[in-house]
């Protein structure tokens, strides 16, 4: 069963919805609030990214992180703007359960490795940001040139066990994951997966399932979740009844 994890990007202290515009849609002014909302909803876990962060190359509103911490009893994972082992430092201090780097791990591979010995590959995950197969960097901004699968057996080779890969690609209007792409990688890799965006009805999440025993096990939501496209609190009651960990597993 998919662990399906709602996910928050906070910029300028407001909670966002970027995908469809790089300015953000504004979806709450109080990102307390919205966390506390779905907890109520059931959800197990939650993905917050700081936007703020990730362009400017740093964390910016830990602050406010830790603040939503506090608000609930449920892991919080924390990506954006993490480039030193400072940053991560600072990530766990705001009570966060895990952290995401992606950018430290192509420029800083020595302060990548020095974190995950640190905390351990439980506490550190990848974030790959792919287009076309090929890996974007400081938020999203910048084309590395390689490939994710190159990334992720890189990072596996380090040490790290999970990948947060997100791909998404325009049919129409409609968006969606990139399916092939997502399991040519976790077929490849041999790593645990968390797919990342693009899910926007019910059928999704049944063609994500089909890969579970690929590895992809968790499934990061956002739009189809603000919309509701579906009912989440039947999922996450399915999980609670088959007794699935609050997080994915590492």
């Amino acid at each position: 069963m998919l662990l399906l994890i709602p996910a928050i990007e906070i910029k300028q202290g407001k909670c966002v919805l970027t995908p469809r515009n790089e300015r953000g849609i504004v979806c709450s002014d109080d990102p307390v609030e919205m966390v506390k909302l779905w907890r109520k909803e059931n959800a197990k876990s939650l993905h917050i990214t700081d936007i703020d962060g990730a362009l400017e190359g740093h964390p910016v509103n830990l602050r406010l992180i830790r603040e939503l911490t506090k608000a609930v009893d449920i892991p919080i994972e924390l990506g954006g703007g993490m480039r030193t082992i400072n940053d991560i430092h600072e990530a766990f201090n705001s009570g966060v359960f895990r952290v995401t780097i992606g950018t430290m791990l192509l420029e800083e591979p020595e302060q990548a490795t020095r974190a995950l010995e640190h905390y351990t590959a439980s506490k550190i995950t990848i974030g790959i940001n792919a287009e076309e197969g090929k890996v974007k960097i400081r938020g999203g901004q910048t084309d590395s040139g390689l490939t994710a699968v190159s990334v992720a057996l890189n990072a596996k080779q380090m040490g790290f066990r999970r990948v947060i890969y997100k791909d998404i690609i325009s049919n129409g209007k409609q968006r969606e994951p990139n399916f092939a792409a997502l399991r040519m990688l976790a077929e490849t890799i041999g790593m645990r997966v968390t797919a990342s965006g693009g899910v926007s009805e019910l059928e999704d999440l049944l063609k994500l399932q089909e890969m579970e025993k690929l590895g992809v096990d968790s499934v990061i939501v956002g739009h189809a979740l603000y919309e509701n496209k579906f009912s989440c609190q039947a999922i996450w009651r399915t999980c609670e009844v088959e007794n699935y960990p609050y997080t994915a597993k590492v």
